[in-house]
C-alpha cells in the first residue's frame, strides 16, 4: 500500500481527481484573476467594435462583433498581446497554483506561451475533435489548467471521458471499427462529462483522458484558455523542456544542485 502524508483535505482533492479525472474550483487568488481579465479588456478595446462597450457586453457578447471570417486573425491578435506581457503568465499560474502544488508538485514547468480559444454560437470553424493530447506527442505527466472568462457549460464547454468511465473503453478505443474521431465520440458520448465552468473558477484535467468540444449550441461566445504544467524532472515526451516548457518554480536545493560537480580526484 502506497504511503500517504497528505491532509484529509488534501487526500480528498487527490482522490477525486483520480476517480474523474479532473477538477474545477473556484480561483482564490482574486487578484492575479482580475489583473488577467483587465489585460484583456485593455487588448480587446483597442479594436473600434469593443471601444465603447460595456466591459459586460464583450465576452459573451463577441459574436455580435467580429465576423466569423475575421474571429481568427482577432484570437491571434488578443493571444500575442497578452503572451507578450511579462507579468500574463505568471498571474495565470498564480490562479491555479493551489491545485498545481498538490495535483502537479511544486517544481515545475509551464508551457511557454498560453492558448485562447473563442468559440462563436453555431460556429464549426473553432473545434477540437475528441483526442487525448497523449495519443499526438504529448507526455502523459502533463495536466492542463482550463480557464474561462465567461461561464462554460453545455455545448459552451467541453467535455472529457472520466476515469471512472475511461476503463471500459482503453482496450478498443482504436478498434477497427473507429474509422474517424466522429466514429468514436459516437462510441464514448453516452459515458462523457460535459464541465460546468464559470468565470472565477479554473479546471484542471488529465490530458490522457478523450475529451474535446462540438459546435456551440448556446447564444453566448466562448472565451477561454489553457496551459500545460508538468513537474520538471518527471519524463518528456515529444514537447521539451527549453523548446515548449520552461521552468517556473525550482527550488533552491534543485537551482544548486544543477550547477554542482564532484571534486577532481588528484
Amino acid at each position: 500500500k502506497m504511503v500517504n502524508f497528505l491532509s484529509k483535505e488534501e487526500s480528498n482533492l487527490s482522490n477525486e481527481f483520480l476517480k474523474k479525472g479532473y477538477l474545477i474550483k473556484k480561483i482564490k487568488d482574486d487578484k492575479s484573476l482580475d489583473f488577467i481579465k483587465k489585460l484583456f479588456l485593455k487588448i480587446i478595446k483597442k479594436k473600434k467594435e469593443f471601444k465603447y462597450l460595456k466591459d459586460n457586453e464583450i465576452f459573451d457578447q463577441t459574436h455580435k462583433y467580429i465576423k466569423k471570417n475575421d474571429l481568427n486573425d482577432f484570437r491571434l491578435n488578443v493571444i500575442n498581446e497578452l503572451n507578450n506581457n511579462k507579468f500574463f503568465r505568471k498571474n495565470y499560474f498564480q490562479c491555479s497554483k493551489f491545485l498545481l502544488d498538490l495535483i502537479v508538485g511544486n517544481e515545475l514547468v509551464m508551457q511557454k506561451k498560453i492558448n485562447l480559444s473563442i468559440q462563436l454560437p453555431n460556429d464549426s470553424s473553432s473545434l477540437l475533435d475528441v483526442h487525448a493530447d497523449v495519443w499526438s506527442g504529448d507526455s502523459p505527466y502533463e495536466a492542463v489548467m482550463w480557464m474561462p472568462l465567461v461561464d462554460c457549460f453545455k455545448t459552451k464547454s467541453m467535455y472529457i471521458l472520466p476515469f471512472s468511465k475511461y476503463k471500459k473503453y482503453e482496450n478498443n478505443l482504436f478498434s477497427k471499427r473507429i474509422k474517424n474521431s466522429q466514429n468514436l465520440f459516437d462510441k464514448i458520448k453516452k459515458d462523457v462529462h460535459w464541465l460546468d465552468v464559470k468565470f472565477g473558477e479554473i479546471l484542471i484535467f488529465n490530458q490522457c483522458l478523450p475529451h474535446g468540444n462540438i459546435v456551440n449550441k448556446t447564444k453566448e461566445t466562448r472565451w477561454s484558455m489553457n496551459c500545460r504544467f508538468k513537474s520538471v524532472y518527471s519524463p518528456y515526451a515529444d514537447k521539451k523542456i527549453g523548446e515548449f516548457f520552461e521552468p517556473i518554480s525550482l527550488k533552491s536545493i534543485s537551482r544548486s544542485a544543477i550547477k554542482y560537480s564532484f571534486p577532481k580526484i588528484k
